[in-house]
């Protein structure tokens, strides 16, 4: 399956006391420490030195440069720089290729990259593509690939030019078949600016990183699964005052060798079959790589407020007519404030009947006693 684009690679991470994670447009890496003594100003500098150790998000773009640099597979002559926006080769168990990555510098000066390969995963909640960072070594498709020597150390690239990369890529004999999905990711060395964020002091390091498929020919095997189907809900305290909510949580799980582009639709029934919710198959407009789990969910904003419901979950893939996986769930959907109330005023109207009935019965006792002194 021939992968859709290439995004940039964007996170950012710290060290110290104050980490923070987020998304931006390339990847930041955030280190930091706290403020206010000479110590912490030392532990600042020693942590501009350290990478952070999260990973490095794709977002939606279709090329990957955040505007002042991009890394791009090296275009033939004559091409566009964005004529090939990621990696993508084949190559049989024990074979050896060559290809060339380019560092495009859009700045007005030089500058000095660390360059790595790494493999690529995808982020547990929400499943984003995500490439490992320099720490995490890598085990797939990023371990077989190598380099031009000249970068072991760094890679300075002039303003407004652009520094190309060789490399190979040298698959072991025992490479699995299907998909290997990884990246080569240039790594920004100068800190752009230490910022306060509370109470630490922020060191910002960017990085962007190119996509790399890459197929071992062999036996192919798609394989999709939904699992782990879960209903929260949130209903108001009287009943039809206003729509109840829910979130369907759910899992999907590529166990097969091949990466997956997924789309899934819901629907639920309530009593007597009755349809409570249709949504059709819809993309979900991610790559979902082998062996790779994450977790979604499914806002449903007016879901029943008095009903016992069936939630299903069907979940394929557009290239792959024939992969389907269903997954349900159940769950009751009571007014349970409005019942209580109820159970209140029902337990409150059944005492009072009890007290009567016993003052009535203590009074027609009182009535049938005989009145002894009169009698003698």
């Amino acid at each position: 399956m021939r992968p859709r684009s290439s995004t940039p690679s964007r996170s950012r991470t710290g060290t110290g006391t104050g980490t923070r994670t987020g998304t931006g447009t390339g990847t930041r890496i955030r280190v930091g420490a706290r403020t206010g003594s000479r110590a912490s100003l030392c532990g600042l500098l020693l942590s501009l030195l350290v990478l952070g150790a999260g990973l490095l998000p794709a977002g939606p773009a279709t090329a990957a440069d955040n505007g002042t640099w991009g890394v791009f597979p090296t275009p033939a002559a004559g091409a566009a720089m964005t004529d090939r926006a990621y990696f993508f080769h084949q190559g049989a168990a024990g074979s050896t290729l060559s290809d060339s990555v380019t560092i495009l510098n859009s700045s007005d000066r030089e500058l000095t990259f660390q360059v790595f390969a790494t493999d690529a995963v995808n982020t547990p909640a929400g499943g984003a593509f995500a490439l490992l960072p320099v720490e995490t070594k890598p085990k797939d498709v990023g371990a077989w690939i190598a380099l031009a020597p000249e970068t072991a150390s760094t890679v300075t690239v002039p303003a407004k030019g652009r520094k190309d990369i060789p490399f190979t890529v040298k698959v072991p004999a025992d490479a699995t078949p299907g998909d290997h999905v990884g990246g080569i990711v240039a790594l920004g060395t100068a800190v752009e600016g230490v910022q306060q964020d509370g109470k630490v002091q922020v060191g910002v390091r960017r990085s962007v990183g190119a996509r790399l498929y890459f197929r071992v020919p062999g036996p192919v095997t798609p394989g999709l699964s939904v699992e782990d189907v879960r209903v929260s809900r949130s209903a108001p305290l009287l009943p039809w005052v206003r729509d109840a909510r829910a979130t369907v949580s759910y899992t999907l799980v590529n166990r097969g060798n091949v990466v997956v582009e997924p789309k899934v639709a819901f629907s639920a029934e309530g009593l007597f079959g009755r349809r409570v919710l249709d949504r059709p198959g819809r993309e979900l407009k991610l790559t979902l790589l082998p062996g790779q789990r994450i977790e979604l969910t499914e806002a449903w904003p007016d879901a029943p407020q008095s009903d016992w419901v069936t939630v299903r979950i069907t979940a394929g893939a557009t290239a792959h007519p024939d992969l389907v996986s269903r997954s349900e769930t159940g769950f009751v959907a009571v007014p349970w404030p409005a019942v209580g109330l109820l159970l209140v005023l029902a337990g409150a109207g059944i005492t009072v009947r009890v007290l009567r009935r016993r003052r009535r019965a203590e009074s027609e006792q009182d009535e049938a006693v005989p009145d002894l002194a009169g009698t003698r």
